[in-house]
């Protein structure tokens, strides 16, 4: 049985220093081997994330003390079991980790993480985070693989659902408020605060060609400006797990690379968490061609900075090896313990290995009312207007709708991917959704096509229910499966023949409106100029049938904004609002000049621009102002401007600031999201809408990769999309001797 003193007295009130002493205590009664096992997490047989699958001696390895944690292992009775053996069998006792890839909720499952950028709303994402911890941890994790807040510029990577777009800023404030939403203010402070996971550290959303796992390459300057800032804002939120991506960084890959694990995350950062790889991450190194062969790759890893092997065994079987021939240390092993052990601590779980174990907890916070309310809250907020010609939207209760479309009756695709225990609870399709709120209408049915088939058969049916209806609701896109790890697209069309059914239907003359279920942005030009209004539904979760279908008949007014720019095309990709100038920048006003950066078969601009969404109402921006057109370096610039709500609903509008720099020692993008407010307004109400600039918010890299200003004249602008702006100019100063 293991020893009854390796659990101490309640952590509750416990300082750092007080943590710290108790790791070393106990570091001082391991054997190597069980130092080695706090680095080892395997996968349990519940779900299965990866290439290979659970241990059929696992049982074994942890009674033995050589395992550290387990992941996707599901319900308390289940996961209590493993704590058992680990906690009762092993000659310390140490408890286990139990991980899982909570992403965007656990029971309660709420919109793909794409869609939750798209609300703009930091305390609303917070909450979902919050509500995700809450059922995770009744269910007995206390870990989740979350959040991932890759920087994505290519649709055609399936990940990109995961993120929060393209933009670093967005991305940085959408991480914070994830990370504090899953831990809570402090670690461990509570039963629902679980252990957060930054991933995938770094760069994993800009794989070349839009391909899962594959390699990136980029400048340190893009790098840094671009893609580690929302990892450095998860970790400054108090993250403490990291996981390395799977991907390599110019030339090495991430789990071998000691310059991103190291001296980025822990010597400038001062990350004092552990680093977990991604699943089978280690062994992968020799498919990729750094190492030999898995000791290799196992020395490569540790001497890196890796902490915790996933499910891939090398450490188990080799790191004692290569402490025996002198080619990893004690010490480093002991590190690696050290930081996983004091994660455990701070977690409570040497209080309480049985703290996140309470089936009557587990019964009690299961899809709650407030759960999922908290979940149609999100959902509303993801939902994007993207056309509403004529006042198409909303439709008429009462009327005759014809709701067509091979995701109309869909329920699993509106979960979306990494639906975590979700799929358990079949949520109502739009379909049902729609029939449930217009009670005293009628509403016409018809599949007309599958999602990815070339099957025609359906259009007559189709069009028979649309010719009878006032108006036609088209539900279309994408199924859960063609988004998420391992399901990237060299198309972002709508598959199959969807596109045909809708051609087929506008020939109808009835008013056409396309709700889109989809992982990632699409290139819809076609469609959105065949359609009368577009609603970007996303994979809305448990909740997002119902609103969708109070969106669609005005019980609810959209207010979502995107974080990611939808292309014409394919050919467009990567395209972003942020892009820089060329020496020969395309000029809108004279199309037909030659020598100019564009294409000579569609324009440079894209479908939907990033920031864009409309409303059922109208706002106005006017009278932008700068108090003063000068900024010192430890002074502020108040930019006001007055936002009218013109229309005759009250709505909500998300205002964005942005910058751009007009020269310096180095090139600067065209525009950077700097701020951004939401503001609801009644019909005829206006309001002054104040954002403060400071020297902060123009810092970059020089030439020299150092990080600071450089005096000189920028513009701000301010408008409800990064296309839409108004603008002032003003000017940088810098204080003599200081450049």
């Amino acid at each position: 049985m293991g020893e009854t003193n390796a659990v101490m007295s309640p952590m509750q009130g416990s300082t750092d220093a007080a943590v710290t002493a108790r790791v070393e205590a106990l570091l001082g009664r391991m054997t190597l081997e069980e130092k080695i096992g706090q680095t080892i997490l395997f996968t349990s047989s519940d779900t299965i994330t990866g290439p290979t699958g659970a241990r059929a001696d696992l049982a074994d390895v942890i009674a033995k003390g050589n395992c550290g944690g387990i992941f996707n292992a599901h319900g308390v009775a289940n996961i209590r079991r493993y704590q058992d053996l680990a906690v009762k069998k092993s000659r310390l006792g140490i408890p286990l980790l139990f991980g899982s890839d909570v992403i965007h909720g656990y029971k309660t499952i709420f919109p793909i993480p794409l869609g939750e950028a798209a609300s703009w709303d930091m305390k609303v994402i917070e909450a979902s985070a919050r509500t995700a911890a809450i059922e995770a941890s009744a269910g007995g994790l206390n870990w989740t693989f979350a959040p991932m807040v890759d920087i994505a510029r290519d649709p055609r990577w399936g990940r990109i659902a995961e993120g929060s777009g393209e933009d670093p800023f967005l991305g940085s404030a959408i991480a914070r408020a994830r990370v504090l939403g899953f831990q809570g203010e402090h670690l461990g402070a509570d039963h629902s605060s679980i252990l957060a996971c930054v991933k995938h550290f770094a760069a994993y959303g800009a794989a070349q060609a839009g391909r899962d796992y594959n390699i990136v390459d980029m400048s340190e300057r893009t790098l840094r400006e671009v893609y580690l800032p929302p990892y450095k804002a998860a970790i400054d939120a108090g993250a403490m797990s990291v996981m390395a991506s799977f991907n390599e960084v110019n030339g090495i890959p991430v789990t071998a690379n000691r310059y991103l694990l190291t001296r980025v995350l822990r010597d400038e950062w001062g990350f004092k968490g552990f680093v977990v790889t991604d699943y089978t991450g280690i062994n992968e190194l020799v498919k990729h061609g750094i190492a030999a062969d898995e000791y290799i790759a196992g020395k490569e890893a540790m001497l890196a900075g890796v902490d915790m092997d996933m499910q891939g065994g090398v450490y188990l079987d080799y790191l004692k090896k290569m402490v025996d021939r002198g080619d990893v240390s004690v010490a480093e092993i002991n590190q690696a313990a050290r930081r996983i052990l004091e994660v455990k601590f701070k977690l409570g779980l040497f209080d309480d290995p049985y703290r996140y174990c309470d089936e009557a907890r587990e019964a009690a916070l299961s899809r709650t009312p407030e759960h999922l309310q908290a979940a149609y809250q999100m959902a509303f907020e993801s939902l994007v207007l993207l056309k509403n010609n004529g006042g198409t939207l909303p439709l008429k209760l009462g009327g005759k709708i014809a709701v067509v479309g091979p995701l109309a009756e869909a329920q699993s695709d509106l979960l979306g991917t990494w639906s975590a225990e979700g799929y358990t609870h079949s949520p109502d399709s739009i379909l049902t959704a729609v029939r449930k709120l217009n009670p005293n209408g009628e509403i016409l049915y018809s599949k007309g096509c599958d999602v990815s088939s070339g099957d025609e058969s359906g259009f007559e049916g189709a069009v028979k229910a649309v010719e009878n209806a006032d108006a036609a609701v088209l539900v279309l896109g994408e199924s859960a499966d063609m988004s998420g790890e391992a399901a990237s697209r060299s198309s972002i069309s709508l598959p199959g023949v969807q596109t045909k059914l809708l051609e087929r239907l506008k020939k109808t003359g009835k008013p056409l409106v396309i709700v889109l279920l989809n992982g990632r942005p699409l290139a819809i030009e076609r469609e959105s100029s065949l359609a009368d209004a577009v609603l970007e539904a996303w994979h809305p979760g448990s909740k997002g049938a119902e609103a969708v279908a109070d969106t669609l008949f005005g019980k609810c007014n959209p207010s979502g904004k995107l974080p990611v720019t939808f292309p014409r095309n394919l050919g467009q990709v990567p395209i972003y609002y942020g892009e820089k100038n060329t020496g020969r920048p395309f000029d809108p006003a004279n199309p037909c000049e030659k020598y100019k950066s564009k294409y000579i078969d569609c324009p440079n601009d894209p479908l939907y621009p990033f920031g864009f969404g409309l409303s059922y109402t109208t706002f106005e921006y006017s009278k932008l102002r700068l108090d003063h057109k000068t900024l010192d370096p430890n002074g502020s610039i108040i930019a006001s401007v007055e936002v009218t709500n013109t229309g005759e609903r009250e709505g909500a509008e998300i205002v964005q600031l942005y910058l751009r720099t007009h020269s310096g020692s180095v090139t600067r993008p065209s525009l950077e999201l700097k701020g951004f407010q939401r503001v609801t307004l009644k019909p005829g109400e206006r309001r002054e809408v104040q954002f403060r600039i400071g020297e902060s918010d123009l810092v970059f890299l020089h030439s020299d990769m150092t990080w600071g200003t450089e005096a000189g004249p920028f513009e701000v602008f301010i408008g409800p999309n990064s296309r839409d702006l108004q603008s002032e100019e003003c000017v940088f100063t810098v204080a003599p001797g200081r450049q």
